[in-house]
């Protein structure tokens, strides 16, 4: 029993030790607990630490809960940790809802967390809409703006400005940013698509904006789009071969011009056709006349024949023809050659 003395000795002093360093190294998170009134008992500091849950990150959120008035239990932080959740982003969350109003519950936020969101961030994203740039400028090349064409073929590059809030009961399953960037880009796109000029899009932008704010965009999303601004609106370059309107105006201004000029090479070619027809008409009413003084002589002779005509008659005829052929030549006029 002596000999056995001095080994209990040795373990009791050990066991003494070992509870005193216990003792010691929650001692200061107990007393910190307690005077912030967040007291948690040293057999649960104890319990966190044989469950591999840091006994500071959980003394450190039940203070803040307390100090912002908000009452939440041990268990409910340790349970969300060991689920891998961020303790601290999901307390600072209900303690900025909490602050600016909103209702938002330890089991909402804890969803939120795990599902990949940054609590924090949504809430304050809830009370300061968030701007978002649409084309995403991180994800596309500099100055990267969207592509439209209107109905008349002229294309415009737009840039806009979608302000969000986020919407915490959608926030969970909801789609994100880049969800919002594609369907206001879409939207924005079909818009100008339908204007019936490029002048209209130029001269009221905020018509483009409303016409895809009230399209209901941010359905099944974890936002709510608060206003969508055109923040820059211009036509593509002349010289840019990509702009089909430019081309268009241009080849249709070719096609016009040729049409027209066909038209009058048509025109003029029926006046040339109309002339030679005209100068074939004069050519045979001019056959008919020679043919009508050829029967002349015939109907002469005829009247010889009948006796209807003398020597003298026909002499007289010669001199009246003579006389009138010599008349015509002093006055300059045209020798009837028909005549002779």
């Amino acid at each position: 029993m002596e000999k056995l003395f001095p080994i209990l000795l040795v373990l009791v002093g050990l066991v003494g030790i070992i509870i005193f360093g216990v003792i010691c190294y929650f001692l200061g998170l107990y007393v910190r607990a307690l005077v912030s009134r967040a007291p948690i008992s040293m057999f649960a500091l104890i319990g966190m630490k044989l469950r591999q849950v840091p006994p500071r990150l959980i003394v450190d959120a039940r203070i803040r809960l307390i100090k912002a008035g908000l009452q939440l239990s041990v268990d409910m932080l340790e349970a969300h940790y060991l689920a891998g959740g961020n303790v601290i982003n999901v307390v600072q969350g209900l303690i900025a809802a909490d602050k600016a109003g909103i209702s938002l519950n330890f089991q909402k936020a804890a969803a939120i967390d795990l599902a990949g969101r940054d609590v924090f961030d949504a809430v304050r994203t809830s009370v300061i809409p968030k701007v978002i740039d649409c084309p995403d400028p991180s994800k596309s090349v500099s100055g990267a703006m969207l592509d439209a064409v209107a109905k008349d073929g002229i294309r415009l590059l737009v840039k806009a400005r979608v302000t969000v809030r986020t919407n915490l009961e959608r926030l969970v399953g909801g789609a994100g940013e880049e969800t919002i960037i594609a369907r206001v880009g879409q939207g924005i796109v079909s818009a100008i698509g339908s204007s019936t000029t490029y002048k209209d899009v130029l001269e009221n932008p905020d018509h483009i904006s409303r016409k895809v704010l009230n399209s209901g965009l941010d359905s099944q999303t974890a936002f709510e789009i608060v206003s969508i601004d055109i923040a820059d609106i211009s036509v593509a370059g002349i010289n840019n071969a990509a702009n089909v309107g430019a081309l268009l105006e241009t080849e249709r201004a070719e096609a016009d011009k040729k049409m027209r000029q066909a038209e009058a090479e048509g025109r003029r070619a029926t006046a040339v056709a109309r002339e030679q027809e005209m100068r074939a008409l004069v050519q045979e009413m001019q056959a008919r006349v020679v043919e009508a003084q050829a029967e002349v002589p015939k109907a002469i002779a005829q009247a010889f024949r009948d006796g209807n005509l003398g020597v003298m008659d026909y002499y007289r005829l010669q001199n009246i023809q003579s006389d009138t052929d010599m008349r015509k030549f002093i006055a300059g006029g045209p020798e009837d050659k028909t005549t002779k």
